[in-house]
């Protein structure tokens, strides 16, 4: 599906009547997601270089692009990907290599966070949410407590349906740091959630679901995206939630094989990274900016910065999830989830 949008910045024009404008695409998810980029950051493209951004929604992620890149008729120059989809976008090469020379933004995101084939752009994460009203002046800190139904008795809610994050958060509870949290232990990680299994009320399938399960108040404690906890918390539910270990997934920016613009890729790669305009993020959309140097300029106030995930003070307490393990491992690990999670 295309979005029937294009956002022109017309001022370049009057100010370089001389400068041939070119046309670039970005892709995304569509939605609230892919408006508040475009009023956060692609409506300040760049005054040096005219720049037409034509924006499209991707439906499929991974598969839209697998689909136009494999039948030679690619058409989008800068896509954004689901975490986990960057390495196997790489892996199966569908990508072109990004040129960092004509990238210099790429410097503010963590190295852990961009390689050859993509780089980080924003993130989100899973938290431990809890209710206020249930476990007052005691609240759960970390999984282990959340598996602890001795000593935080209540009704447990999960993301089910799929391994990672789960995994990550099955080991954490059993005592694994974080920094040895990789490559997962399989057999371990399920071994908790089997015994922990009769205690799970639900498991939400959509992050509407999981704000639901907050704002009914229908689960005493449960795993949530950051936003997700943020938006019930923001209608009034009672609830609350630790950023501690909670598992970071990034979104990355690509450019698929065969891009009609590489050239123009590359500099939109760069825009969409530019530190004063992630900076803005926030505002916009509950998904924090990559960049980190967005922290450092001053435009993101200390308290706002204390509810982005991506502050580099709260990045340091969570698991930035491993998107080349689980581009490898991920089939072996759905079968090991659904062996032990759907059966009855």
């Amino acid at each position: 599906m295309k979005l029937r949008a294009i956002f022109s910045l017309t001022t370049c024009a009057l100010a370089f009547p001389a400068m041939a404008e070119e046309t670039v695409s970005y892709a995304s998810y569509g939605g609230a997601y892919q408006e508040g980029v475009r009023k956060a950051i692609l409506d300040y493209l760049p005054a040096d270089h005219g720049m037409t951004v034509v924006d499209f929604v991707l439906s499929g992620g991974i598969r839209d692009v697998r689909t136009k890149v494999k039948a030679n008729a690619n058409d989008l120059d800068v896509v954004e990907l689901y975490g986990g989809y960057c390495d196997t976008a790489a892996k199966e090469g569908l990508l072109e290599p990004l040129d960092y020379s004509k990238i210099p933004n790429a410097a503010g995101i963590p190295e852990n966070l961009r390689n050859e084939y993509w780089i980080g752009f924003t993130a989100y994460s899973t938290v431990l949410a809890y209710n206020t009203n249930v476990y007052g002046d005691n609240p759960p800190q970390n999984w282990a407590d959340f598996f602890d139904v001795e000593k935080f008795p209540g009704t447990r809610a999960i993301g089910g349906g799929y391994p990672s994050t789960n995994m990550e958060i099955a080991l954490m509870a059993d005592g694994v740091p974080k920094d040895q949290v990789y490559p997962i232990d399989m057999d371990r990680s399920m071994k908790k959630w089997a015994e922990f299994k009769p205690n799970i009320t639900v498991s939400w399938s959509s992050g509407a679901q999981a704000t639901q399960l907050a704002t009914a108040e229908e689960v005493d404690m449960l795993t949530i995206w950051a936003a997700r906890i943020q938006a019930a918390i923001k209608e009034g539910a009672p609830y609350a939630y630790t950023l501690n270990d909670a598992v970071l997934d990034v979104e990355c920016l690509v450019v698929p094989k065969g891009s009609p613009n590489p050239e123009g890729a590359m500099r939109l790669v760069n825009h969409l990274l530019d530190p004063k305009y992630q900076a803005n993020l926030p505002d916009f959309i509950p998904y924090g900016p990559m960049n980190q140097d967005a922290f450092k300029l001053g435009l993101i106030s200390p308290e706002k910065a204390a509810k982005v995930v991506t502050s580099t003070d709260n990045l340091a307490m969570q698991l930035v999830t491993d998107m080349a393990y689980w581009a490898e491992h991920v089939t072996d690990a759905q079968t090991k989830w659904d062996a032990v999670m759907l059966q009855q």
